[in-house]
């Protein structure tokens, strides 16, 4: 009962990041069920069996609030199920053995790559016209195929490539893209039973992943618009980094005093990517505070968040002393 309880309470955590992120959700709950020792395409299955019911009231919610571009949702969507479908089908057919550094390693790659890209801000200069199907298309392919061979990737494949492409507001971005998952989890979801079976999935550990992530899925809607995003990003980034790298060096057989050293480095790395982060928060406070000072009719909008709008606001002050109308 006590597992459950932190099972659920895990879903919550990380729906609440997913939300806030748009992303981070598989990432976080798969991570925590390899450390427990469940293996990769177990793991997987169970997570994105979850990620039904929790993307179905985030994109209920996101919706509501406003957060969805539909016509990008449904060019992003199939395909990210075909590419999701194809690599639950890889991952089932793989051992046990082959597929914990394969999968460690995705994770590992995704959770540096957050500690990087929140680690600075983000410049999103939005320019016109609208996002085009042969750029979706391939998008939503390799991230489904990411998502479900690495239990977690969606959100960090697709969300940055939206954000910097410029041409949606970010917390659109975050919405369509946890809409999008919907349907991407509901295909990967159909490739692990095809290929594991119905006893590929931890139901009782789906329920408590679920229960905890709709509990938390209006929240994090909400959360969206006033969370400090870029800190939020690099710290879940860490953790992820720091897990993983556990299973990578059991198999790569480094031990003795390698080991500790190769934590160490990578905890250093990971403070050092939440003092940027925080510099970082702070300057984009710090211009906005300027800019609304020096000019009230200039205020940034509201609806861009800490993480991408700061190379944006910084950018536009250095060159001109206010920021750019947006």
């Amino acid at each position: 009962m006590r597992k459950l309880l932190v099972l659920a309470l895990v879903g919550l955590v990380a729906q609440l990041i997913d939300g806030s992120l748009g992303m981070a959700y598989g990432l976080t709950s798969s991570t925590l069920l390899l450390v427990a020792g469940v293996s990769p395409a177990a793991a997987s299955a169970s997570v994105h069996l979850a990620e039904i019911g929790t993307t179905l009231a985030a994109g209920v919610a996101h919706w509501r609030f406003g957060n969805v571009d539909w016509r990008v949702v449904t060019r992003i969507a199939l395909p990210g199920a075909i590419g999701a479908f194809a690599g639950a089908t890889l991952l089932s057919s793989i051992s046990t053995d082959a597929a914990a550094p394969w999968m460690a390693g995705i994770l590992f790659t995704l959770g540096a790559y957050l500690l990087v890209r929140f680690a600075r801000p983000l410049r999103t200069d939005r320019v016109g016209g609208r996002l085009r199907g042969r750029f979706l298309g391939p998008l939503g392919l390799v991230a489904g195929f990411v998502d479900a061979t690495g239990g977690g990737g969606w959100g960090p494949v697709a969300t940055p490539a939206l954000l910097v492409s410029g041409r949606m507001e970010p917390r659109k971005v975050i919405g369509s893209v946890d809409t999008a998952e919907f349907v991407v989890a509901g295909a990967a979801s159909v490739g692990f039973l095809i290929g594991l079976g119905s006893e590929g999935f931890l139901l009782p550990t789906v329920a408590a992943l679920l229960i905890g992530g709709l509990i938390a899925a209006p929240l994090a809607a909400w959360l969206v618009r006033i969370v400090p995003a870029q800190l939020l990003g690099a710290a879940v980034g860490g953790v992820i980094v720091l897990t993983n790298a556990r299973t990578l060096i059991r198999s790569a057989g480094l031990d003795g005093p390698v080991r500790p050293v190769m934590y160490a480095l990578l905890a250093a790395g990971w403070l050092a990517a939440l003092v940027l982060a925080v510099r970082a928060l702070r300057r984009t406070r710090r211009a906005r505070a300027e800019a609304a000072s020096a000019s009230p009719a200039a205020t940034m909008p509201a609806e861009f968040p800490d993480v991408a709008s700061a190379g944006a606001v910084a950018a536009d002050l250095a060159a001109t002393g206010t920021p750019t109308r947006r």
